[in-house]
């Protein structure tokens, strides 16, 4: 939004000798000494940190507005306001006033100087502090972003994502999907849209709650985030844009409460889906799938029109076969589909550990199994039949008629008894390697033996009780390396902890054809 506030506010000079030693990313709050999410106030200079740690910026805003008792204020006092901060991370810039951030520029451009010179500074400390950070990480541990390969030693290249108040739901799909090498090399590619014109043109863009629909695009910023996330930056990055944009497009995941993770990726991945249809800007991002995508024809899945990188990637199709009890008639449809939800079989709900001992363990298998054995639908769910003309007892089964490239299974954890919607936390074994869905499909003899079998790319884990509250984190391979994903912090970790997660939901790649590997 533009602020009125600015010229009030914003009074420090750019090269100010107030600023703290050191990267402006890991300044301290001046009250609580805590170095998680600084900002820094454009009246004073003075660092507070944000208000999903302790709040003191905003209380360092709240008590300037305090009238002074029995003094009259000054003028500099009346103009002074300590009403605008800047994030020592993303140099995005709010307004308490406004309660909203800002995009426009004081007329000798200040926010901008100052922007400019936090930047030279973090670039001055990362330089200086390189040599000391190479030396440290020599000698670091695997958790401390160090692994030794084939005598060599090699840092992490990924990046943690900032928990903005309740978003590591976001956070652990969008770190997952960007290590889907296809899907993520593909957005990766576009080339940026400009989104402004005019007087702000060539300025970095900051979205805004305020902003106009016609003025975001959800593909745009999540391109911008997919290729800040392998750049091997040690800051973790800010996904404010993204979700600023997601709120305005996304009604039902505004605010901070927690959301769930499977209902978020659906509806990011829809949208993807309808802005590549439609383009942006006049320019169809569908028509580049066409020309420039390597994907054969087969494999584009369209759901709901024109196909796109989504539906190519992780579009599949099912055919539901249903047969009438009474007469026999059998009735027929294929569904598209991004992902399968699974049922956790009931007779395993009460296992919760891997090592427990009270009968068998789950298996994603037993889960599939039940996804698309024959069922008889009860009386609530009675088949319309069109020769007995009349509703009557069916049964039901699932074929997969066509597998995708990337295979996604969300594993229904969370479900409703009464006026609660309870947790699963039943533990279910998946396999690394060798997913192989060949019997789940409808003509099994028309898939080479290579196009059904899926290795795993990432896992969404679920951590607590109920859907509206816990914590989620991610697990992805890149480059035969897993790490864990917990927002802004990556470590590496090995085969052995990801195969104990209790899997929220599951990301599968189709294997390259190749000799050798283990089956489900």
């Amino acid at each position: 939004m533009e602020c009125p506030h600015l010229s009030s506010s914003v009074c420090i000079a750019p090269d100010s000798a107030k600023f703290p030693n050191g990267s402006p990313s890991s300044w301290c709050c001046s009250v609580c000494r805590s170095n998680k999410s600084p900002w820094v106030c454009l009246t004073c200079s003075s660092v507070h940190c944000g208000r999903y740690v302790n709040g003191h910026a905003k209380k360092h805003y709240e008590d300037a507005q305090i009238p002074l008792t029995n003094h009259k204020k000054s003028e500099k006092q009346d103009k002074a306001q300590h009403t605008v901060c800047m994030d020592c991370s993303s140099y995005s810039t709010y307004c308490y006033r406004c309660d909203d951030f800002v995009v426009n520029d004081t007329k000798l451009g200040l926010v901008q100087k100052v922007r400019e010179h936090l930047q030279n500074l973090e670039n001055s400390a990362f330089t200086a502090d390189r040599h000391r950070k190479r030396k440290l990480l020599e000698n670091s541990s695997l958790n401390s972003k160090l692994l030794k390969v084939n005598g060599s030693t090699t840092t992490i290249c990924a990046t943690g994502l900032r928990n903005l108040g309740n978003t590591c739901f976001m956070n652990a799909i969008l770190q997952s999907l960007s290590n889907i090498e296809q899907f993520c090399c593909y957005f990766k590619e576009l080339p940026a849209v400009e989104l402004r014109n005019g007087k702000t043109a060539g300025r970095r863009t900051y979205h805004t709650r305020s902003q106009g629909d016609n003025n975001v695009s959800l593909v745009e910023e999540f391109r911008k985030t997919l290729c800040a996330l392998w750049q091997g930056s040690q800051t973790a990055f800010s996904p404010e844009s993204l979700f600023y944009v997601v709120w305005k497009i996304m009604p039902n995941f505004r605010g901070y409460q927690q959301q769930d993770a499977h209902e978020f990726m659906r509806y990011l991945l829809d949208h993807l889906h309808l802005e590549l249809q439609g383009g942006f800007n006049g320019v169809s991002r569908s028509a580049i799938l066409q020309e420039n995508s390597t994907l054969p024809a087969s494999n584009k899945c369209c759901i709901n029109g024109a196909s796109t990188v989504v539906t190519a990637i992780f579009g599949g199709i099912l055919q539901n076969e249903v047969n009438c009890l009474i007469c026999g008639t059998e009735s027929r449809k294929f569904d598209p589909f991004l992902d399968l939800s699974l049922d956790i079989p009931s007779q395993f709900r009460s296992k919760r550990s891997k090592n427990q001992e009270n009968g068998p363990v789950c298996s994603l298998r037993d889960c599939l199994r039940s996804f698309t054995d024959l069922e008889e639908l009860d009386e609530t769910e009675l088949y319309m039949c069109h020769k007995c003309k009349k509703k009557q007892k069916s049964t039901k089964k699932f074929w997969i008629q066509k597998l995708p490239k990337v295979l996604c299974l969300h594993l229904k954890r969370f479900h409703w008894t009464a006026y609660l919607r309870n947790k699963v936390d039943t533990y279910v074994e998946f396999p690394l390697r060798g997913l192989d869905m060949k019997c789940y499909l409808l003509e099994p003899e028309n898939s080479g033996p290579e196009n059904c079998l899926y290795d795993l790319a990432a896992v969404v884990v679920h951590h607590g009780s109920g859907v509206g509250s816990g914590h989620y984190t991610a697990y992805a391979t890149h480059e035969g390396r897993w790490f864990h994903f917990n927002d802004s912090t990556v470590t590496l970790t090995d085969e052995e902890t990801v195969v104990k997660a209790k899997a929220y939901i599951l990301f599968y790649v189709e294997r390259q054809a190749k000799a050798g590997s283990d089956k489900l």
